[in-house]
């Protein structure tokens, strides 16, 4: 194209598609993209490395790992339901040491993908011993505590369910960190928002939100419920609407980076969480039925923001329009 039909192109109002700028920063970590698969659902992240060009997405959160390894609840673990999954995995993993000296050392090969490593216990404790653990590791880039895990010593209370366990536990997690501290909350709450509020006050450098809702199957001619576990998380399309609402609501509440997840599927979906008020998105049932899902967002946004003319990604966060005509 000359200089003329440039000119002329830019005169009729069709600018230019240049490539956008899709770093974001959060929790004083730059990402090449703000694509981030989500725990649980992108096993160690090394599983993926044949699969997904890792240094294509913006980072990783690895299974939930904790003190001791874990078998998790007996099969079946995983029904589909209509546009999601519910799961019962029981946060099967091999435990922080074999972690530490097994799934993190290859990582090292993709610097540009951020390992986040989520950190779940049953006490207090627990959680601390973990993050204690992983401090002297090298190679992380953050923590996402996992805070819809049981509190023995509050009667199974789950953590985020319960403020004042949350502001303790988010309180304690922070003053044992040597690195950023995300929460991901859980939604089987009142107000999901005002317990993010709770993790800012208490020192979280930033939330992701949702964490799957409570629910049930039921086979009828069994009679019997579908999982092992009885009830699970559900996940996928299915939640995106209340996810985003929330993920809205909670933008407007803290002053630190969301992330969004809750049905992502679509370059589209990212956008709205983005738009909604979050920072960066997670990726998580849409692997399921798509293992290279996660990069195909990352294309796909970076795609959009260059046919709608979006220099940076990171502009598109909180500039929902509410104004009504």
């Amino acid at each position: 194209m000359d200089r003329q039909d440039s000119k002329s192109k830019t005169q009729q109002g069709r600018l230019p598609r240049v490539k956008p700028d899709m770093k974001v920063r959060l929790a004083g970590i730059e990402f090449v993209n703000p694509v981030i698969a989500a725990s649980g659902t992108f096993g160690y992240g090394i599983e993926f490395e044949e699969i997904v060009s890792l240094e294509a997405i913006g980072g990783f959160v690895t299974k939930g790992i904790s003190l001791l390894p874990m078998a998790g609840h007996a099969a079946p673990r995983i029904v589909q339901t209509a546009a999601g999954m519910l799961n019962a995995i029981g946060l099967q993993n091999v435990g922080v040491e074999e972690f530490i000296e097994r799934k993190l050392p290859p990582l090292a090969r993709y610097p540009l993908c951020k390992v986040i490593v989520n950190v779940f216990g049953y006490t207090v404790n627990d959680y601390i011993a973990v993050i204690e653990r992983l401090n002297r590791a090298a190679g992380i880039a953050a923590y996402e505590l996992n805070v819809s895990c049981p509190n023995v010593h509050a009667g199974g209370m789950a953590f985020g369910s319960d403020p004042g366990s949350l502001e303790y536990l988010v309180t304690r997690a922070k003053a044992a960190c040597k690195r950023p501290l995300i929460v991901k909350l859980s939604p089987n709450v009142t107000s999901i928002a005002r317990m993010a509020k709770i993790a800012a006050d208490s020192g979280a450098d930033a939330v992701s939100l949702t964490n799957t809702f409570l629910g049930m199957s039921i086979d009828v001619e069994t009679r019997r419920p579908r999982l092992s576990n009885i009830t699970g998380g559900l996940s996928g399309p299915a939640i995106k609407p209340i996810a985003l609402r929330m993920v809205y609501e909670t933008a407007q509440m803290v002053g630190i980076p969301v992330i969004g997840l809750g049905g992502i599927v679509t370059p589209e979906d990212a956008v709205e969480f983005l738009l909604a008020g979050a920072a960066a998105i997670q990726v998580g049932t849409a692997s399921y039925a798509d293992p290279r899902a996660t990069e195909r967002l990352a294309k796909g946004l970076e795609s959009w923001c260059r046919a709608n003319q979006v220099e940076r990604v990171s502009s598109l966060t909180g500039a929902l329009d509410i104004e009504r005509s």
